[in-house]
């Protein structure tokens, strides 16, 4: 994104932020100190555990204020991680990019809500949206996937990374019982995580007679165009997601989304308007819901469709997170004097 940041007029200072040395975090925090007086920066907003050492340190020695982002329900299996987490909450003011996770801070770390502000992350809706993506686009990742025109049902995409909490084998299973499309298509798009993952996954839908019917495509760079060929869009998690970027893509993308109602897709998907929450890792209940969302037809999907994006558009585009962050940038300032 450097080219991006030199036309709208940034400036890179490269600095080694994402080291957990402490000697190279204590140099990163003077240097960087020093660029904030030399800059006439006014406040510092760091997004990751790693940086925020470094700079909250040197937004204390410059004197000025510093908020944090907190976008990820970081495990903590031990007091020293949890600690480690916590940096992330030692600044000024915290930023929860949902309201799941506000309160997930407040219970993993004691903050009080005065202390938490919520910005929703933001999608790109001009990237993701329809009127957009060509039908040539399109027929590119069609081929990519493998997919012979005229030959397949409905298709069904989960984007994801190749893990086991987001669901892969349990959507492979529910494949297996669905009644109303028995040429459905599951896509699983994403990179594995670890070696022996598509493996499995193949097996496992060799072993649930839907060999045929799942493609494992791995990641995609045309990702608006993969959604707009989805005639439902799966997020069936079985760990809460502090947000879930691909919901509200999929929504911005006028695709229906069934998904877990953990974390953040509770907040973003109005359920039977927008969408759909189905209990997480249940099996059964997934099979029932894809199979009624598919009965109901395609101008009823498409009705659901466009009622997502609207909703997206208004509440999680990145407009709304810019205006969002600016009011936290604004109060915390103001809070200075």
């Amino acid at each position: 994104m450097e080219g991006e940041l030199a036309t709208a007029g940034g400036e890179l200072a490269r600095l080694p932020m994402h080291t957990r040395n402490p000697v190279l975090m204590v140099d990163n925090a003077r240097r960087l100190s020093r660029l904030i007086r030399a800059e006439g920066v006014s406040l510092v907003h760091v997004r990751s555990r790693a940086p925020a050492f470094s700079a909250i340190r040197a937004a204390r020695v410059a004197g000025v204020p510093v908020v944090a982002t907190y976008h990820g329900i970081y495990q903590a299996h031990s007091p020293l991680k949890r600690w480690y987490n916590a940096v992330m909450t030692r600044g000024d003011l915290t930023i929860a990019n949902s309201t799941f996770t506000r309160d997930h801070i407040v219970a993993e770390h004691g903050l009080r809500s005065d202390q938490i502000a919520v910005a929703p992350e933001g999608i790109d809706t001009d990237a993701f949206d329809p009127d957009r993506v060509s039908p040539e686009r399109m027929a590119m990742v069609h081929t990519a996937w493998g997919l012979a025109a005229g030959r397949h049902g409905p298709i069904l995409l989960l984007a994801a990374r190749l893990t086991g909490w987001k669901g892969q084998k349990m959507m492979i299973e529910a494949m297996s019982r669905m009644s109303a499309a028995p040429d459905a298509v599951l896509i699983l798009a994403g990179k594995a995580e670890k070696a022996g993952e598509v493996a499995a996954l193949r097996a496992a839908a060799e072993a649930a007679g839907v060999g045929q019917r799942v493609r494992i495509v791995g990641a995609v760079d045309d990702m608006p165009a993969a959604y707009a060929l989805a005639d439902l869009v799966v997020a069936p998690s079985t760990l809460p997601e502090s947000f879930g970027r691909g919901v509200a893509e999929a929504g911005a993308m006028a695709r229906p989304v069934l998904a877990s109602p953990l974390g953040g897709p509770a907040e973003t998907i109005v359920h039977d308007r927008t969408g759909w929450l189905v209990a997480a890792g249940d099996v059964g209940a997934w099979a029932r819901a894809i199979d009624a969302a598919l009965a109901l037809g395609p101008d009823a999907r498409a009705r659901i469709g466009r009622a997502a994006r609207d909703h997206v558009t208004e509440h999680y585009s990145l407009h709304a997170m810019a205006a969002a962050t600016f009011a936290i940038y604004r109060r915390v300032l103001a809070a200075q004097g």
